[in-house]
């Protein structure tokens, strides 16, 4: 090789590279094929095969009819069976066409819709569908929806709904607003709800105690009818007149004035001594002992005592016109005097909601209600264990036996039914388009629970297990018919049905040392009462198995509650 002169004085290493260098501007590719080598044919597409194509001999398989047999990754090979049995309605894997939307419709009740939301797994719950009720384009406000909701359920579980039904209620405003990732907590006095935007977001709690407990379900119906226009598709409710609601609801007075209450608790008392074989004078005395225990409860209320000092002091002056009466007339029934007011202090409505929480999966909360519902029965016998005490010692003529009779009348027996319902729905502070609804089906269960003891022979818990089921049955339904709360059309039909003649023959028997005969009495008393709760919530799970669940045809079948087996 002859070297270039311009180059005489370059570094060997250099001289090197240059001469690697192609001699021309065309530079020569690793793969373009040696000469005497023909080149290949030219690709018949544009673009170059993917590795995903259908290799050339392999025919592809038929397009599937549906959307289900369609190809994925995560099919099932053909040929290829499992012996692992999946649960009905949960597919092994994740459908291409995606998992079947739950549509929550208007068709069905909010209640229904938000409690089977409720019993779904996180994952598992359907996205608000709809635009978010919020004023800002954003996003919601997160603390003013959170304490909305909480502010709802206060009212709720104050005025005696239950802890599944308050829960269903908060998750319904708070998913009705655009919170879908929020879980309530309902305890006795405590409610809390937390919302956590997505998995890497910090969540954000917010709680809210009871402190004070109301009967008054008129306030309850207006908060029911808040919480269905909430979650409608139809109406539009901003935060601002939520709260504007709210607040008309928290000033909205009483709809029946404190002598009318007074009034109802007489008419209830004289109305249960009747129902237990007491005649009309039976029934004046029963009336002014309870209006006289009322109007003593009170003044305790206004002295700022606690509710067992106010059941003592109700309890006392009924029993105290009781023995009265049996040392003036001894041929007065003074047990059917005592008897019926002690229909008038009878927690019913405590005792079924602490039965409906324990079958629903909520302990806590049913444990602190039954524990309520033991301290108040607690300073019931306290008051009526003093008086009688006293009519003991006085020689007063107390005889069980006259009682248990009842009246022969069965047309009498429907009438002071229906007036003791009545009544009993003036003290709940009941709308009074219910009334009558309320009325009516305490007469139904009066006729249905004598027909079963008294032409049938059927034993007495059962045949008010089986009462109380229809008025759970009829009370749902028409809860559901009006988007209401059932508590109006249950709680007042129930108390012809409570166990007053039990409890005061158990408290009468202690008095005169018949310790048998007195805890004998007792547990018939307990038995009833919890025949009522459970009948009434049986009948209010049939009614709601009767009812069509949102979105059973595409998703799987209705959740039990909380738990269905132990394991």
């Amino acid at each position: 090789m002859v070297a270039d002169p311009k180059r005489s004085g370059s570094n060997p290493e250099e001289e090197h590279l240059e001469d690697r260098k192609p001699q021309s501007d065309e530079a020569h590719s690793a793969f373009t094929p040696p000469e005497g080598v023909p080149l290949p044919a030219p690709p018949e597409e544009e673009h170059p095969t993917s590795e995903f194509a259908v290799p050339s001999g392999f025919a592809p398989e038929a397009a599937a009819e549906s959307a289900q047999l369609e190809g994925s990754a995560f099919n099932r090979p053909k040929g290829r069976t499992t012996q692992t049995r999946q649960p009905s309605g949960y597919p092994a894997f994740t459908p291409p066409h995606g998992i079947p939307v739950i549509r929550l419709t208007k068709e069905t009740p909010w209640q229904d819709r938000m409690r089977t939301m409720l019993r779904m797994p996180i994952a598992d719950r359907p996205v608000p569908e709809r635009a978010e009720k919020h004023e800002d384009e954003t996003g919601p406000a997160v603390p003013r929806v959170l304490d909305l909701t909480l502010r709802i359920g206060e009212l709720l579980l104050a005025g005696g709904e239950g802890a599944e039904d308050v829960e269903a209620a908060m998750f319904g405003v708070a998913h009705a607003y655009g919170l879908d990732r929020c879980e309530p907590t309902v305890t006795f006095t405590l409610l809390s709800v937390t919302y956590q935007p997505s998995l890497v977001d910090d969540p954000v709690t917010a709680s809210r105690t009871v402190r004070r407990r109301v009967t008054d379900y008129n306030r309850l119906s207006a908060v029911f009818r808040l919480v269905d226009d909430i979650c409608a598709e139809d109406v539009e409710v901003t935060l601002e007149e939520a709260y504007r609601r709210l607040a008309e609801i928290r000033r909205n007075r009483h709809p029946y004035p404190g002598w009318a209450l007074t009034l109802a608790s007489g008419a209830l008392a004289g109305a249960a001594s009747t129902l237990v074989g007491g005649t009309w004078l039976v029934f004046i005395a029963a009336a002014v002992g309870a209006m006289l225990g009322d109007r003593l409860a009170w003044l305790a209320s206004g002295r700022g005592l606690p509710e067992f000092y106010q059941f003592v002091a109700a309890a006392m002056p009924p029993a105290a016109m009781g023995v009265a009466l049996s040392l003036v007339h001894a041929n007065v029934q003074a047990s059917a005097v005592i008897t019926g007011g002690l229909f008038a202090l009878i927690p019913g409505r405590a005792l079924v909601a602490a039965v409906q929480d324990g079958l629903t999966g909520y302990y806590i909360t049913a444990a602190a209600r039954l524990l309520e519902v033991c301290y108040l029965i607690v300073g019931i016998i306290c008051g009526v264990l003093v008086v009688l005490y006293g009519g003991v010692q006085l020689n007063a003529t107390l005889n069980p036996e006259e009682a248990l009779g009842g009246d022969s009348r069965p047309v009498t027996q429907i009438c002071v039914a229906m007036l003791l319902a009545l009544a009993f729905a003036v003290l709940l502070q009941q709308e009074r388009h219910t009334v009558l609804v309320a009325t009516l089906n305490g007469g139904v269960a009066w006729v249905v629970f004598g027909a079963l003891h008294d032409t049938g022979g059927l034993d007495p818990v059962a045949a008010t297990a089986v009462a109380a089921g229809l008025v759970g049955l009829f009370g749902q339904l028409l809860s559901r018919y009006r988007y209401a709360s059932a508590l109006p059309y249950v709680t007042a039909a129930i108390g012809p049905l409570l166990p007053g003649s039990a409890t005061y023959f158990g408290l009468l028997g202690l008095a005169q040392g018949s310790l048998e005969t007195g805890i004998g009495s007792l547990t018939q008393a307990a038995a009833l009462a919890l025949a009522i709760a459970i009948g009434v919530n049986l009948g209010g799970e049939i009614a709601r198995l009767a009812i069509k669940v949102p979105g059973a045809a595409e998703a799987s079948a209705r959740r039990a509650a909380k738990r269905t087996r132990g394991f």
